[in-house]
């Protein structure tokens, strides 16, 4: 609105998406405006520094925001085929600062591989667990959603697909770091999901009984399921078993 005032309406466009922009193909006589959301950036290594909400919230540099793509053009597809590229902005001087804006000094892109991407899907859903977990007075209605959409095998792009995706048909000699830090995520998770039914239990009343031993069948079967798919250890043969 405040550019719009200065320099016209018909003068100023919103650029609504985060792609990054041939600015050989925009009007010379116009004003473009970018918004993309963005989050504070931090290394392994800076997080082991800032534990508090105070030390991820100030001095803060770095911020990056995400761009899902796949081979083909289109932004988003099958989870063997899904990439990310994340892009991650410096800028002059720290946020808090004096001035509201300040210029990006640095732009550093890398291009996540789709098991890259579920890795990080699954640190998200873990992290979105821990949340609620935490959350005082815990909100049960909150809490039920992310087990639902969680242990639930049947949904397409859930934790139960990720694993039949990228685990399911990779012999352990050909898995590497990357399927270790994936199978980490997934007991990980599991771990949660037992917090969180056991949580559950306490807060629900008597009207909800058949729904919690419905989450808990569902969990169990999703345990039995995913148990194969993040076991550490090589299967024995028929022939072994038997001796």
């Amino acid at each position: 609105n405040l550019y719009s005032e200065q320099l016209g309406s018909e003068k100023v466009e919103i650029i609504k998406d985060s792609n990054e922009v041939d600015t050989s193909k925009l009007d010379g006589g116009k004003a473009y405006i970018q918004v993309t959301y963005v989050e504070p950036y931090f290394e392994d290594w800076e997080l082991k520094k800032r534990l508090t909400v105070f030390d991820k919230s100030f001095n803060i540099r770095r911020f990056f925001f995400s761009t899902p793509f796949t081979p083909g053009g289109k932004a988003h597809g099958e989870l063997h085929n899904q990439w990310m590229k994340r892009t991650v902005l410096t800028t002059e001087k720290s946020f808090p600062y004096v001035k509201r804006r300040l210029e990006v000094i640095r732009t550093d892109t890398v291009k996540l591989k789709p098991l890259e991407v579920a890795i990080l899907n699954m640190e998200s859903k873990i992290h979105e667990l821990k949340a609620v977990l935490n959350r005082t007075p815990c909100d049960s209605k909150l809490l039920q959603m992310q087990l639902q959409g969680g242990i639930a095998t049947a949904v397409n792009q859930g934790p139960f697909a990720i694993a039949k995706c990228f685990l399911e048909d990779v012999p352990l000699p050909e898995q590497g770091y990357l399927h270790h830090k994936l199978k980490v995520c997934f007991k990980e998770f599991t771990k949660r999901c037992q917090e969180a039914l056991e949580r559950n239990e306490e807060l629900i009343g008597e009207e909800q009984y058949d729904y919690q031993r419905e989450l808990v069948k569902n969990f169990k079967n999703f345990q039995s399921q995913l148990q194969p798919m993040v076991s550490t250890q090589k299967k024995m043969s028929h022939s072994k078993k038997a001796r």
